[in-house]
C-alpha cells in the first residue's frame, strides 16, 4: 500500500511539472517576443513588458502550478469601460474561474452535483493535491453552471430524440410513448420562515411494449407560479416534436392533481399545436397518478370504517378494483356511498369524506386505468416523484441544510446535467464555445525561425 501511494504522489507530481512546462512554452520567452498590442471583446490592450505569475496558481488534476504569461492592460477605451487586464495563454488555454483548467472544472463541476462544499475541498485535497477555499470553489462550480447551462436544453432534446427512434425499432403493438410528469417538493430557503416549493419535471420515452428507455430531468428552484419550468418544459416538448421525423408518439401527461400540474395541462399542453400541421392540437392523454388516487381510497377506508382489520381489508380490495376493472372509479364510489349511508357523521369525517370523493369523481376521466394498462401506457408518476428525490432531495435536503436562490440554482444545473445523462455532451460543448484568442508561438515569432523564412 506504502509502495502503490508513494508511487502515485511521484507520478502526480510528474504530471504535474509536464503541464507546467508544456504551458509555459506555449508563449515566447521574452515578452518582447509576443505582440504588443492586442484586441479582446473589440477593445484594445497593450502588453506589459514582464511576465507576472497567476495569483495562487492554476489547479490541475496533478495539483497547483505556476502559470508565467504576459498581461495586457486596457488602454484608454477599455480602461473607461472598466475592462481588467487579461492573460491571452488563460484565454487559449481555458482557465475556469481563473483558477482550474478545464480537465480539474470538469470534474469538480460534476463532483459539485452530488458532494457537499466540503467533501468536495477534502477530494480535491486528497485526489488532486490542491487547497482551495470556499469562495473560490464555489466560483468554479458557478462558472462551469452557467457555463453549460446554454447547451443543456439541446442536448436533452437530441437524448430523447435517439430514445424515441430506438423505441420506434422496438417489437409490439402500439406507438412508443412520450411521457411527460411535474411535481413539486418543499425546500429549506435562507432567511426565509417556512419551506419554500420548488418544482421537478420529467420527459420518459417508452418502447412499443412499454418498457421505460430513459428519463431527462428538469427542475427550478422555488418561484411564483414556477413560470420558468413551465417555459423550459415546453420549449424541450416543442423542440423533441418538431424535430422528430417518424410518426408522432402516444403523449402522455401522468401527475397527480395539484395546482401547477392542473394548469400546465389546461393551459400548455392541451394547446399545444402539432408542429406539422398548422392549426392541429396534439392529443395529449392526463393520467392522474393511481398511487395518489389510491391514497383516496385510503382516506375514504380510514372514514367509513371503525375497525382497523375491514378498513384494510376495504381499501385494499377497492385498490385493486379502481386499477383492474372498467369503470373501476365509479365501482369504488359506489361501495362508498353504500357504506356512507349506514351511520352518521362528524362534521370533521364528513369533510374528509366529501374531499376524497369529489377528488375521485372530479379526476374520474382522468383514472382508467385498466384501459391504460391495456394499451402498455404508464399508470404512475413514480418517475416524477422519484426525480424529486434524486434532483433535490438527495443532495439539498441534508441535515441542516439551507439555500440561497442562487447557489441552489448553480448546483441544479448541474445536477440536471448528471443525472439526465447529458454532462459530457454538455461539458463539451461549453469548452468548444468558449473565447479563442490567437497566439504568436515561439516557433513562429522567434528570429531562427524568422530567418528560415527569409
Amino acid at each position: 500500500m506504502d509502495f502503490e501511494n508513494a508511487l502515485r504522489l511521484l507520478l502526480d507530481e510528474c504530471g504535474r511539472q509536464i503541464i507546467e512546462s508544456v504551458f509555459n512554452h506555449i508563449e515566447p520567452e521574452h515578452p518582447q517576443d509576443a505582440p504588443k498590442h492586442m484586441q479582446w471583446d473589440r477593445l484594445d490592450f497593450s502588453r506589459k513588458n514582464h511576465k507576472s505569475v497567476n495569483r495562487g496558481g492554476i489547479a490541475t488534476l496533478f495539483g497547483t502550478i505556476q502559470l508565467h504569461r504576459c498581461l495586457y492592460e486596457p488602454l484608454q477605451e477599455a480602461r473607461d469601460d472598466s475592462q481588467p487586464a487579461f492573460a491571452p495563454l488563460e484565454k487559449c488555454l481555458g482557465v475556469v474561474a481563473l483558477n482550474a483548467t478545464p480537465a480539474l472544472a470538469e470534474r469538480v463541476g460534476r463532483l459539485s452535483s452530488q458532494h457537499t462544499q466540503q467533501q468536495m475541498l477534502d477530494i480535491l485535497e486528497r485526489d488532486h493535491h490542491v487547497v482551495w477555499s470556499v469562495k473560490v470553489l464555489r466560483g468554479v462550480a458557478a462558472a462551469v453552471s452557467v457555463g453549460i447551462t446554454p447547451y443543456l436544453r439541446t442536448a436533452q432534446q437530441e437524448t430523447v430524440l435517439r430514445w424515441l427512434a430506438e423505441a420506434q425499432q422496438s417489437r409490439g403493438r402500439y406507438r412508443p410513448v412520450l411521457a411527460v410528469g411535474r411535481d413539486g417538493i418543499m425546500l429549506p430557503i435562507r432567511d426565509e420562515e417556512s419551506q419554500k416549493e420548488g418544482g421537478v419535471a420529467t420527459v420518459s420515452v417508452y418502447d412499443r411494449r412499454g418498457r421505460r428507455l430513459g428519463t431527462v430531468y428538469l427542475g427550478e428552484m422555488p418561484q411564483p407560479l414556477q413560470l420558468t419550468l413551465r417555459a423550459d418544459l415546453t420549449a424541450l416538448l416543442n423542440g423533441v416534436l418538431t424535430s422528430w421525423e417518424g410518426p408522432t408518439p402516444r403523449l402522455v401527461y401522468v401527475t397527480d392533481a395539484g395546482h401547477h400540474q392542473t394548469t400546465y395541462f389546461e393551459e400548455d399542453l392541451s394547446k399545444m399545436e402539432n408542429p406539422r400541421r398548422a392549426g392541429e392540437r396534439l392529443e395529449w392523454r392526463w393520467i392522474v397518478d393511481y398511487y395518489h388516487a389510491a391514497s383516496y381510497v385510503s382516506q375514504l377506508a380510514n372514514v367509513l370504517f371503525g375497525e382497523e382489520k375491514t378498513r384494510q381489508s376495504w381499501s385494499r380490495r377497492q385498490r385493486l378494483v379502481l386499477r383492474d376493472d372498467d369503470r373501476g372509479v365509479f365501482r369504488v364510489l359506489c361501495s362508498a356511498s353504500q357504506h356512507h349511508g349506514k351511520k352518521s357523521w362528524t362534521a370533521e369525517q364528513e369533510k374528509e369524506y366529501t374531499e376524497a370523493y369529489n377528488y375521485l369523481l372530479k379526476h374520474s376521466p382522468e383514472m382508467e386505468y385498466s384501459k391504460h394498462k391495456r394499451l402498455r401506457l404508464p399508470i404512475g408518476s413514480g418517475v416524477t416523484e422519484a426525480g424529486c428525490k434524486v434532483v433535490f432531495t438527495q443532495r439539498f435536503k441534508d441535515s441542516g441544510m439551507t439555500w440561497s436562490l442562487k447557489g441552489g440554482e448553480v448546483i441544479l444545473r448541474l445536477r440536471l446535467a448528471v443525472l439526465s445523462g447529458v454532462w459530457d455532451v454538455v461539458y463539451r460543448e461549453y469548452l468548444n464555445h468558449r473565447p479563442f484568442v490567437p497566439l504568436a508561438s515561439p516557433r513562429v515569432i522567434s528570429p531562427q525561425t524568422s530567418q528560415k523564412a527569409a
